[in-house]
């Protein structure tokens, strides 16, 4: 009984020491000669993050997204850069902790602010935030990322006549089962919808429902699906809210709408962020502007939001923040305060306590956390 204690122990310690979580950080930077895309490792007992390679010669890494199995990060780049725009694909090698370029394009429109791969590792989606459009392309088995295949712009705005004058998508997500993909647009107040064939060579093809109408003046942002596949949530910056829909084949239904701050704050939304834990049990949603903290919910049955707390994030302006695939930890990244906080994680409340020890990168704005298992 004791050698069979021993030889579990040794496992278990085997399969600690095998696995890594690596954090990837994004940021504004017009310095070539300074870092701006950065790979932390992160210490699964006390939130500890350590630095283990950077990338120079890059302009506004702004947003990032890694590759299913890990190989691979792309990065909205020439982000807010007039006459710019493009995106980026690195190799990240885990072992020998190197992250190097590999090759860029132009990201099809102004302003990329953000990416998402496929699950089959070879495909591609950017959305522009300025310009209104979205861009797909093929990835090669090299992580090198090809010509676009598709680009579609959009010129439809809204209600407002300071943002909302002309389309602004702002994320690109697919659907539970990467059979559909959707765009939350801020300036329109839609969320489009295409479907997406992943054999095809060109892959977005028309949705029998094109988009869905959010209320005017909500500028919908970023949108996250529910674990169970059943629920879908989109935050919407302008409106400081979540709006959240029963999830069918492409469609989506609205069933609630909540606000991501309390009843005492009137003006002055800038709703930015959101994500559920690993378990689907709780959501979380951050808050720039007068209140830089993250809204948190505990998500009931049905699928609809009760909100439970809110969590400071320590600094100004938490644009992008994520939760590990062991939902132990959450890490936000503040733009203003150029700082990144790493916070623990209740699994039985959902609230959040700092951990760890926090680090400083001018003007971060996006983090992404993966896990590798070394053996």
């Amino acid at each position: 009984m004791k050698s069979l204690l021993t030889l579990l122990l040794f496992l278990f310690a085997i399969h600690l020491y095998a696995q890594k979580t690596y954090v990837f950080l994004g940021s504004y930077n017009k310095d070539k000669s300074a870092e701006s895309l950065f790979v932390y490792q992160l210490d699964p007992l006390n939130g500890k993050l350590t630095k283990i390679t950077a990338a120079k010669n890059l302009i506004n890494p702004s947003y990032l997204t890694v590759s299913p199995n890990g190989k691979f990060v792309y990065a909205c780049t020439e982000s807010k850069t007039p006459n710019g725009g493009s995106v980026s694909s690195f190799e990240f090698n885990s072992k020998n902790k190197t992250l190097t370029f590999l090759n860029k394009q132009k990201s099809g429109g102004e302003n990329p602010v953000y990416v998402s791969v496929h699950k089959n590792g070879k495909w591609l989606v950017n959305g522009n935030y300025t310009e209104g459009s979205v861009s797909v392309y093929p990835l090669l088995e090299n992580g090198k990322i090809d010509s676009i295949a598709q680009n579609f712009q959009y010129t439809d705005g809204s209600l407002n006549k300071e943002r909302q004058t002309r389309s602004h998508i702002h994320s690109t997500i697919f659907s539970p089962d990467f059979d559909y993909l959707f765009l939350p647009d801020l300036g329109a107040d839609k969320i489009r919808s295409y479907l997406f064939n992943e054999n095809s060579k060109m892959p977005l093809q028309e949705a029998q429902t094109p988009f869905v109408k959010t209320n005017l003046e909500s500028g919908p942002r970023h949108f996250i699906f529910h674990p169970n596949k059943k629920f879908g949530y989109c935050i919407e910056e302008m409106a400081g809210a979540i709006s959240v829909y029963e999830y069918d084949n492409g469609n989506l239904k609205t069933i609630q709408k909540i606000y991501t701050h309390p009843d005492t704050i009137k003006e002055g939304f800038e709703s930015s962020d959101i994500h559920i834990s690993p378990d689907g049990k709780f959501l979380y949603a951050s808050n720039r502007g007068n209140e830089n903290n993250i809204a948190i919910f505990s998500i009931e049955n049905d699928g609809t939001l009760k909100n439970i707390g809110y969590q400071s994030t320590l600094g100004k302006h938490p644009r992008i923040f994520a939760i590990d695939e062991s939902g132990k930890f959450l890490i936000a990244t503040n733009v203003i305060t150029g700082n990144v906080v790493v916070f623990k994680r209740n699994p039985v409340t959902g609230l959040l306590k700092k951990t760890g020890r926090e680090i400083k990168i001018p003007n971060v704005s996006c983090v992404k956390i993966k896990q590798y298992n070394e053996l």
